[in-house]
């Protein structure tokens, strides 16, 4: 951070996202190269140089896989910095350091460090008739400007789109991941798995560790990640080869496995997530890790056990809410819709599940829903903030229409009304009241999961606040002199033990009253400006 002047134009977070987010987008087919980014670099001193790298990317599991990796890096006393995308609710999630995501104070700083270097780059390019920076590079390079600033021993960064032209391939890594290659973003990527698998083998650098994910199309894929490893240099470590997983069983809040790495066993492994594709992810971070941690031999299995059992990761089949059961999941095409399905199957045992979907138009809506279907009993159809590109409702529920019959399908173009309706209908089926074996899945684009994540939070509502603390139970004379606004706070953190599924109204959730309702579908602009163009930001949706 700077200290002589911090922030010395006094800008607010929100004028520095404007700033940021109104550049073009990553995805343009003039920006097909690195030449902004190697120039930023240039101009910057060469950052990247100062820490070791692992870089990730793949169709799915990149932000899952990323922070596991930190998380151990992180256990074994590293300093790490993790950049992901695309982000759920604030920007600064993207950017984090030692497992905490950038203040906006430091944000700002950042920003206020780089911008007149970015402006030098677009003046460069206008002199070449090329496209100024945008918004995915100009974060990509305050993100790594900010980890040699720190400084970081490790950066472990998520591709955005692709591999081979993103912002992010200026970085040579130590480890790269590559995870499952299957079909998205294929009017920029091609439209062949061969084609996207070209792209993405680009960030296997001279030297490095390349660790391959389990491949759905193995056959057509593998020889093209293992043609770059071999030209490179690489050394090569593939899953269910050189890697495995095994003796894997589901558990409270995830699974335990066994997991086999070139350099040791790590027995009983647990895993804070759901889904055999997160233990894979777990897997091939644990390798990484390897790479980078400076050990010889296997780590230990206990700092390993400790930071793959509590990384969080937002978005991703996560559980939000008990009563009812209600899961978030970001994941857009049918690689990650099969994954979400079958973590489902194997985690819980819902009698009912009502999903709540809004999708992006440019994705494979019908063969997402396809694979969802069997797991769900109905589904209500509605939009994302992200108006450009969210799929209109009308049009979604065409779709879904083919896909579950006339009676499974309901249209809520209003996001909050659609949460509502489906909790209500949960609620109308679930006769003990509990939750249990009844649940609402939101889900098809990480729009709709931030989105929905900024309602469902978990926080008392100004309303439901204001009545406990009004009601006050009666207190025992030793706690008389506790601060009236400390009883307060105790009484909102034990609401969810005081109020009824029937009291559950996302309006009241929300803080807002059903005349605003219209309004409410619009509050996540955040993060829907927080994927307006890259990858995997626009892969994210």
């Amino acid at each position: 951070m700077s200290f002589e002047h911090p922030n010395r134009n006094n800008e607010s977070m929100r004028d520095v996202e404007l700033d940021i987010m109104s550049r073009p987008p990553e995805h343009n087919t003039t920006n097909l190269d690195l030449d902004r980014m190697n120039l930023m670099l240039d101009i910057l001193g060469h950052p990247e140089q100062s820490f070791r790298v692992i870089h990730i990317t793949g169709t799915n599991g990149k932000g899952s896989t990323a922070r596991m990796a930190e998380a151990i890096c992180r256990a074994y006393g590293m300093r790490t910095g993790l950049y992901t995308s695309p982000h759920l609710e604030k920007i600064n999630e993207r950017i984090a350091i030692n497992g905490q995501q950038l203040s906006d104070d430091d944000f700002i700083d950042i920003w206020d460090q780089t911008k007149d270097l970015v402006a030098l780059v677009d003046a460069k390019m206008e002199e070449q008739g090329k496209p100024k920076m945008s918004f995915f590079e100009v974060l990509t390079a305050m993100a790594i400007w900010k980890f040699a600033d720190t400084p970081v021993d490790v950066a472990i960064v998520e591709v955005g789109m692709g591999g081979l032209w993103d912002a992010t391939n200026v970085l040579n890594a130590d480890a790269a991941i590559i995870g499952p290659v299957d079909m998205d973003h294929m009017q920029w990527l091609g439209d062949t798995v061969e084609q996207i698998a070209t792209e993405k083998a680009g960030i296997i650098k001279p030297n490095c560790t390349a660790i391959i994910g389990p491949q759905p199309h193995e056959e057509a894929v593998m020889p093209i990640l293992t043609e770059a490893a071999e030209r490179n240099h690489a050394t090569l470590v593939r899953d269910g080869y050189e890697m495995t997983v095994s003796d894997r069983m589901a558990a409270v809040g995830g699974q335990v496995a066994t997991l086999t790495t070139p350099n040791g066993t790590y027995e009983g492994v647990p895993i804070a997530k759901f889904g055999e594709h997160q233990a894979h992810n777990a897997l091939a971070a644990l390798v990484a890790a390897e790479v980078v941690i400076p050990v010889n031999g296997p780590l230990d299995g206990d700092l390993v056990a400790e930071a793959l059992s509590s990384v969080k990761i937002p978005g991703r089949i996560e559980q939000i809410r008990t009563s009812p059961t209600i899961i978030l999941d970001g994941g857009h095409n049918v690689n990650a819709a099969e994954a979400l399905r079958k973590a489902i199957e194997e985690s819980y045992d819902f009698k009912q599940l009502v999903g709540v979907v809004a999708m992006m138009r440019d994705k494979q809506v019908e063969e997402y829903l396809g694979v969802l279907e069997p797991i769900l009993s109905s589904v209500v159809v509605t939009e994302n903030s992200w108006r450009e590109r969210v799929m209109p409702a009308d049009e979604l529920e065409k779709i879904a229409v083919d896909v579950f019959g006339r009676d499974r399908v309901i249209k809520e173009a209003n996001l909050p009304d659609a949460i509502q309706t489906a909790v209500n209908m949960v609620d109308a089926e679930d006769e003990l009241g509990v939750g249990y074996g009844h649940g609402v899945l939101i889900c098809g684009s990480f729009v709709t999961a931030g989105d929905a994540r900024l309602m469902l939070e978990e926080h008392a509502s100004p309303t439901m606040r204001q009545a406990m603390a009004v009601h006050q139970p009666a207190v025992d004379p030793d706690d008389s002199d506790r601060p009236a606004d400390k009883a307060e706070d105790e009484a909102a953190d034990n609401l969810e033990d005081s109020v009824s599924p029937d009291d559950f109204d996302v309006f009241d959730v929300l803080g807002l009253g059903k005349e605003q309702a219209s309004d409410a579908g619009n509050a996540g602009t955040g993060t829907a400006s927080a994927d307006t163009g890259t990858d995997d930001s626009a892969d994210a949706r």
